[in-house]
């Protein structure tokens, strides 16, 4: 297990969710500590991996980073997702939130009647 790209997708996962890691942890059942526990060299069990898969939505072999995530076109990840996944994670928080500003815009130009 690639415990860099495990904890990564959990932070990506949850921010497509829209919650925080810890939190998800939390309301998943497996514990606030999860991250820090893997980070500091704990294997999680297989249930704690299923379980916190399961609150995400998406599959543990996606979670581990062991097979990539559907994007609805095509068998393999979108460009976009490939670059986005190759920033520092410090960068992609600011890349989401730039996103979400772009979205925000997006949302308020359609609804202006232009």
């Amino acid at each position: 297990m690639n415990v860099e790209v495990f904890v990564q997708n959990i932070k990506f996962y949850c921010e497509q969710k829209g919650v925080k890691p810890t939190n998800a942890c939390k309301e998943s059942g497996v514990g606030g500590s999860f991250i820090n526990d893997i980070e500091r060299g704990r294997t999680p069990s297989v249930a704690k991996v299923q379980m916190l898969a399961d609150y995400l939505g998406v599959t543990t072999s996606e979670l581990l980073g062991e097979k990539q995530p559907a994007t609805g076109e095509g068998d393999g990840p979108s460009e976009n997702e490939i670059l986005f996944r190759s920033l520092p994670p410090d960068l992609q928080e600011e890349a989401l939130r730039y996103m979400r500003y772009l979205a925000a815009q997006s949302d308020k130009s359609e609804g202006s009647g232009d």
